[in-house]
């Protein structure tokens, strides 16, 4: 395991490699904040050497350069933030350069970042967040593969005793674990990750951080009246469940109900899909993210009531599997027709829905890799958010400050009447394929009672990704879960 620590940056720096920043000026390449004393040690070659090497600044770029035997360290990566200042420190910017150049170190046991002057907490924590996102390897399967060679990141501050820099270094720890355990949930293939299996981690792992833990079986199941999670899972060789996570500080300020989509596989059902079907081990990725966001939420003893609840199923073929055309009836007695099997995902938060809200919460947030319109209309890099506008616009907001980037979307009122079926109170999808992200949430606000400030996040294209970009390696990203912990954090704080 990696491990960070704040060391001081008038000393010299040892370490197998030493990470700086550079920018890009509208004169070239320049050297970010941080750097003059690494460029002093060789010499005041740096910038010369950078120049020589085509080095440009842009963001995503990592240029090695070999010191010599000028520095204790062997190595200098000069990691890219984009266009800005030098004295410009985005954090955002600062922890995708740091993943970005800690993705190509491979053999550095320890690795020194010199970005910055000064103890910026901030900045602190976004230069941890990229060491520990950045250096996650997902090799569980893989026998062959060498163990991670990084054991340690030394930040240079100017007060490395400074306790707001090591309080955002254990925030960081705690945040950044969690979503690298997302990371590997939707990484795992679903002949290793089943609906039981999934419950049965979110025990053991919630159970260890103190919360209250309740799985329901098929049996529990159908005596709730859960007839869109039994339904979508009636085709699995493994049954499905729901899981309630519970996390009860004293004196919390106000209640949050979580619900994420826990599909651990989708074959689309009948409606069989009929590409990227390998992706669909990650369609549980909004399910992860919730489970460890709570976990993070009691590590970090945010004093806010939480209650997880979270809908897990596979979705397969066989003879039970449910058909076009069937009528499920959901837990509060409302009936949907089946136009598609493939938009099973909003059947089972429609249960998960109904339940959370029966705990009468102050806020829901809700997450899914839902619809494939969210990757056509906001593509891989952002997710789509819609809700409550004043509550959505905030999540939205503090989603973006953590490092996540998020979009407002609306629900036009218009839409739920495509919603309408002739044989039951409404149907899943409509004949008219269009406006497809808002359609889902249009049909998720349908159980959601009057005047609950809630917000639906689509993540199905930033969920998994199919190449490795800043601090993301190719596979899971673990998205959204510091959106969800920003977002616990300021309802803890207002």
């Amino acid at each position: 395991m990696t491990s960070v620590s704040l060391i001081d940056s008038t000393a010299p720096l040892t370490a197998d490699a030493i990470v700086i920043a550079t920018v890009c000026t509208a004169d070239g390449v320049a050297l970010a904040d941080g750097a003059a004393g690494v460029d002093a040690a060789l010499g005041g070659v740096l910038l010369a050497a950078l120049r020589a090497m085509d080095a440009t600044g842009k963001a995503d770029e990592a240029i090695k350069i070999p010191t010599l035997g000028k520095s204790a360290a062997p190595l200098v990566v000069a990691a890219g933030l984009g266009v800005a200042e030098p004295s410009t420190l985005d954090p955002e910017s600062v922890r995708r350069a740091v993943g970005t150049a800690l993705r190509g170190l491979e053999s550095a046991q320890r690795v020194a970042v010199a970005i910055g002057s000064g103890t910026d907490p901030e900045l602190v924590q976004a230069i941890s967040d990229g060491a520990l996102l950045g250096g996650y390897r997902f090799t569980r399967y893989k026998p062959s593969a060498k163990p991670a060679a990084l054991r340690r990141v030394d930040i240079a501050v100017t007060e490395p005793a400074h306790a707001g820099a090591k309080a955002a270094i254990r925030r960081s720890k705690i945040i950044t674990e969690a979503v690298n355990n997302t990371r590997d949930l939707v990484n795992t293939p679903a002949n290793h990750l089943n609906p039981v299996t999934f419950a049965a981690y979110a025990r053991e792992h919630g159970e260890a951080a103190g919360l209250a833990v309740e799985v329901l079986d098929e049996r529990a199941l159908k005596r709730g009246r859960y007839g869109a999670i039994l339904a979508v899972g009636g085709g699995a060789a493994t049954p499905p469940r729901l899981v309630r996570l519970s996390y009860q500080p004293a004196r919390a300020r106000t209640s949050v109900a979580l619900v994420g989509k826990g599909i651990t596989f989708d074959t689309g059902g009948l409606n069989l899909k009929v590409a990227n079907m390998a992706e669909m081990k990650s369609d549980m990725a909004g399910a992860a993210a919730v489970i460890e966001s709570i976990i993070a939420a009691a590590r970090l003893k945010l004093p806010i009531a939480i209650t997880a609840t979270v809908p897990m199923a596979e979705n397969a073929v066989s003879g039970s599997s449910y058909r076009p055309s069937d009528i499920l009836e959901l837990r509060d007695g409302r009936t949907v027709e089946i136009d598609n099997t493939d938009a099973e995902g909003r059947l089972i938060l429609a249960d998960a829905i109904l339940r959370a809200c029966e705990d009468s919460p102050d806020y829901l947030i809700e997450t899914a890799t839902l619809t494939g319109g969210q990757v056509v209309a906001l593509g891989n890099g952002t997710s789509g958010v819609m809700g409550s506008e004043a509550f959505r616009d905030r999540v939205v907001a503090l989603g973006a400050a953590a490092g996540e980037s998020l979009w407002p979307m609306p629900i036009p009122p218009r839409l739920r009447k495509a919603l309408d079926s002739p044989v039951a109170d409404l149907v899943n999808v409509p004949k008219d394929r269009t406006a497809s992200m808002l359609i889902a949430a249009a049909f998720l606000s349908d159980f959601v009672p009057e005047g609950l400030e809630w917000v639906h996040m689509d993540i199905a294209g930033p969920a998994f990704l199919h190449s490795a970009s800043g601090y993301n390696a190719q596979g899971g990203t673990g998205v959204i879960v510091r959106t969800i912990l920003a977002s616990l954090a300021d309802l803890a704080a207002s």
